[in-house]
């Protein structure tokens, strides 16, 4: 008695089945880590680099102050820095890089702009010398507030855009159940058209074919692209750890936006890859069923 026909259900079933948990953990594993090269480069990069501008803005503005006088500037460099950092902070509370811990910084890091203006106002308007220092004396102290503020948003920042260019063990170990699971499935569909060739005589079996090369050449693009968005990431948090002066910073996020110019198509690709795992699944059903359906009706013999 023939065998055939069941011989192709069951490998059928068994191919079928390997496409699908294929095609599921490969979209895990890519999503896993493309799902956060998009908010690194989006919204982290912009909120760590709005938080160094604001900082600087307000060094720059205390200097324009400190030292001068009775004649020191508090209209001109000063009211022009102290806006920088306002613009900037509204920024970083844009981005919102680290939530609702984030904005409540940021509300209060602005409070305490407006505190440190009214103090270097007074000390502008003052004519006694002592009085003035003093004056500066205090705005110098809500200055040094404000910066360790902004210095332990930054630190909150950079720990989120560390996690999100990380590469934790989970990562590992879905990206090796994809690998086994691609050598398995690969390995099935070379066997099923050996199969198929020696029961019907035929060399070459194009839809299983197809299957196969789409199932390794996938893997190995998607694998491709994800080596290389980790390697972008991984230098981006390179550029953002570092406290930058005000002239690289801009530099700083023109690297930034270089290495990750690509995060959005490497994140689009993810859905693309159930559509390329139900057409590996219609080519196996396409490279069996009809064999199969020979057979549905045949009389044992």
């Amino acid at each position: 008695m023939s065998t055939t026909g069941r011989d192709l259900t069951r490998r059928l079933r068994l191919l079928l089945a390997l496409g699908a948990v294929t095609t599921l953990a490969l979209f895990a594993a890519y999503r896993g880590v493309h799902d956060d090269t998009v908010p690194l480069a989006s919204s982290s990069t912009p909120g760590i680099l709005a938080v160094d501008t604001a900082k600087t803005a307000l060094q720059r503005a205390h200097a324009a102050v400190d030292g001068r006088g009775a004649a020191g500037d508090t209209t001109g460099e000063f009211h022009t820095q102290l806006s920088v950092a306002h613009q900037s902070i509204a920024v970083a509370a844009s981005e919102n890089v680290t939530g609702p811990a984030d904005r409540h910084t940021l509300q209060t890091v602005t409070g305490l702009i407006t505190v440190y203006s009214a103090w270097v106002e007074r000390a502008g308007k003052e004519t006694d010398p002592s009085l003035r220092a003093a004056y500066l004396h205090y705005a110098g102290q809500g200055r040094n507030d404000i910066v360790d503020r902004l210095d332990e948003l930054r630190a909150g920042q950079v720990r989120v855009a560390r996690e999100q260019a990380s590469f934790p063990w989970p990562l590992w170990l879905g990206w090796g159940a994809v690998l086994v699971l691609c050598l398995v499935l690969c390995a099935a569909l070379v066997e099923a058209q050996r199969f198929a060739r020696l029961r019907f005589r035929s060399a070459v079996h194009p839809p299983l074919l197809a299957a196969t090369v789409l199932c390794a050449g996938g893997v190995a693009v998607l694998g491709w692209f994800t080596v290389r968005a980790h390697a972008a990431m991984r230098d981006s948090l390179a550029e953002l750890r570092t406290t930058r002066s005000p002239d690289e910073i801009p530099e700083a996020g023109a690297d930034v936006g270089r290495y990750l110019a690509d995060a959005g198509l490497w994140a689009s690709l993810s859905e693309w890859i159930i559509v390329g795992g139900a057409l590996l699944m219609a080519l196996i059903w396409v490279g069996l069923w009809p064999r199969i359906a020979e057979y549905r009706f045949r009389a044992p013999r």
